[in-house]
């Protein structure tokens, strides 16, 4: 099939873009910028926007940059972007092995980071990074702009806070210390598949003993986030095999698991409890 007609934009500007949107959106206007979630509903119809204001010719959204204690990605930078460490330090060392796991080569070349949040797949990999460091969201529209953190941003399967006529200008990262431990694994059935469950554990080490841990889990719920039970089983606790153990079945039990035809409950919850103990051991690299 192919798409249904609409009007294109190509605005070159942030204020030329939200003033676009402004206009079009109450008239099913979307925003395109990877478009790797948009174009292929487009094609079968189950999206048939009227508008679509492409941003790729607003440049100043193709940045990456470090402003104070954060990173901050702009609107259309690729996932690609990530493939080597875009900062100094553990959270770029992070960003780059996450990037991994998001579908094929092609499609990691054109989709974007930015996209991939206002899209809010369950499976997003970057989703789950943005829940679990506390990602700020920053939006724009003609009204001026708000910050929006990810515990608010993320409302449900593929659901946002973000408003009709607003442009998602940023997502920003908190640049972690160089003690921070952190650990991802995701199961799809097969590469490059949507996942199925994720987990990205994140912690500090202090006297022997683990001090701020984030458990975020993807894949299995309607949208990305922590896990609280399998923090308070990390706090303060020396990290080990049994005590990873316990947060991950802390973690499976937590859940309210999404089922399909050919994925159960239980399947997604024994999913769970095996990426958060493997994203947990992986933590200790060469201590494990």
């Amino acid at each position: 099939m192919k798409a249904s007609q609409f009007r294109y934009h190509f605005p070159s500007s942030v204020d030329e873009a939200i003033a676009t949107l402004a206009e079009v959106a109450p008239h099913e206007g979307r925003v395109l910028a990877g478009g790797q979630s948009l174009v292929p509903i487009m094609a079968f119809r189950l999206s048939r926007p009227t508008h679509l204001v492409d941003i790729n010719g607003v440049t100043e959204l193709n940045r990456i940059r470090v402003q104070g204690d954060k990173l901050c990605i702009g609107a259309c930078v690729r996932h690609a972007a990530f493939a080597r460490p875009v900062v100094e330090g553990v959270l770029g060392t992070m960003l780059a092995e996450v990037v991994k796991h998001i579908a094929h080569y092609p499609i990691r070349t054109r989709g974007t980071f930015c996209g991939s949040i206002a899209h809010a797949d369950p499976s997003s990999e970057w989703c789950t990074v943005a829940v679990a460091l506390g990602a700020e969201m920053i939006v724009k529209s003609v009204r001026g702009e708000r910050t929006i953190p990810a515990n608010d941003f993320f409302a449900g399967m593929m659901t946002t806070s973000l408003r009709e006529d607003e442009l998602l200008v940023e997502v920003r990262l908190p640049l972690l210390t160089p003690d921070t431990r952190f650990g991802f694994d995701e199961f799809s059935r097969r590469t490059g598949d949507f996942a199925l469950a994720m987990a990205l554990t994140v912690y500090r080490v202090e006297e022997g003993r683990i001090v701020a841990p984030r458990v975020a889990i993807g894949g299995a719920e309607p949208h990305s986030r922590r896990i609280s039970a399998a923090e308070q089983a990390l706090e303060g606790q020396r990290p080990g095999p049994e005590r990873f153990s316990l947060a991950a079945d802390q973690a499976a039990r937590a859940i309210e698991p999404m089922e399909d035809m050919q994925t159960s409950g239980e399947y997604r919850r024994a999913l769970v409890r095996y990426t958060t103990q493997s994203a947990l051991e992986r933590s200790m690299g060469d201590d494990a």
